[in-house]
């Protein structure tokens, strides 16, 4: 029988019957055993990740059947693209699926770090009333700007105009003549920087733009700016991001993403202290809805796919 390997957290129920027909290994902690998830994919005939699970060209070897891989997500950088190409395995990200989640996360991200009032809990536990340091900023009036202008930025964009927002993008990749400009206006990143109240990252982690936001892109930034990223770690300069947190020349940031996931004891130490951050575990994209629409997507992909291998062999 065709085997699917799953080898991270999948709302298995918003399968539904789509895998009646397919042997399912759904074991969510195959991707802490490598050994163990080796062994799995010898067989297989389907890989379903998320983000954590490493698929190399050395892993790639160790499964010979295997025709496709499914991404329960968008991001691809923990996937060799290259070495499944040359083997000829279909990757299938989850294309669209969680842009509702990461739109509302930068949305109230933004809204919580411009009110600052996050940060006086700990001092009213302790018996403070810092009422005069909390009342913080609203978000009607600030300008959004969005780096990379893709699915989820879009949506952003929609979102936060409706809430009185201006947002402002930069993408060198999408058209000029693309609908998406007509709602929001187009820049180049200092520009974008130099104007924006807040600042959320929507692009891929490539070489190009690994440390993209670094020190001299933080120093362009106004000093009650906000930065969001819930697209890649790599995509900040953390040390650089850091300090300027620390010396107070940027209001705050919203890190849903960081170079090591999970954060390494040292990484984690860097953020300890800091009032004007807010850390989460890489969850801007999963919610209840979004984790039933992206298995619900990804499953339909495998089972096309697996249905058509299946159909060729038995017509050769």
């Amino acid at each position: 029988m065709v085997k699917i390997v799953i080898s991270e957290f999948m709302d298995i129920h918003a399968v539904g019957d789509q895998w009646r027909s397919f042997e399912v290994v759904y074991e969510p902690d195959l991707v802490d055993c490598p050994d163990a998830l080796t062994a799995a994919l010898k067989d297989a005939s389907a890989l379903v990740v998320r983000n954590r699970t490493q698929v190399t060209a050395s892993l790639l070897d160790e499964a010979p059947g295997l025709t496709c891989i499914g991404r329960l997500g968008v991001g691809l950088d923990n996937i060799n693209q290259q070495a499944c190409a040359q083997r000829h395995i279909e990757v299938y990200p989850a294309i669209g699926a969680n842009n509702p989640s990461v739109a509302e996360y930068v949305l109230a991200a933004s809204m919580i770090l411009l009110r600052t009032a996050y940060r006086s809990h700990d001092e009213m536990i302790a018996g403070a009333w810092p009422r005069q340091q909390c009342s913080g900023r609203e978000l009607a009036g600030a300008t959004l700007g969005l780096v990379g202008l893709g699915g989820i930025a879009q949506l952003t964009a929609r979102l936060a105009a409706g809430l009185g927002v201006k947002p402002i993008a930069c993408d060198p990749y999408l058209p000029p003549q693309h609908a998406a400009w007509d709602k929001v206006e187009q820049c180049d990143l200092m520009t974008l920087l130099e104007r924006s109240d807040i600042v959320s990252l929507h692009t891929p982690l490539t070489a190009g733009t690994r440390h993209l936001i670094d020190a001299r892109a933080i120093a362009t930034m106004k000093d009650d700016a906000v930065l969001i990223n819930a697209a890649r770690g790599g995509i900040v300069d953390e040390d650089a991001l850091v300090l300027a947190l620390k010396e107070g020349r940027i209001g705050g940031a919203a890190l849903d993403v960081f170079e090591d996931e999970p954060l390494t004891e040292e990484a984690a130490t860097r953020f300890r202290g800091l009032t004007n951050v807010l850390l989460t575990p890489h969850i801007a994209g999963v919610t209840t809805q979004s984790n039933a629409r992206v298995s619900a997507m990804i499953a339909e992909k495998i089972a096309t796919h697996l249905t058509a291998v299946r159909q060729i062999a038995r017509d050769t």
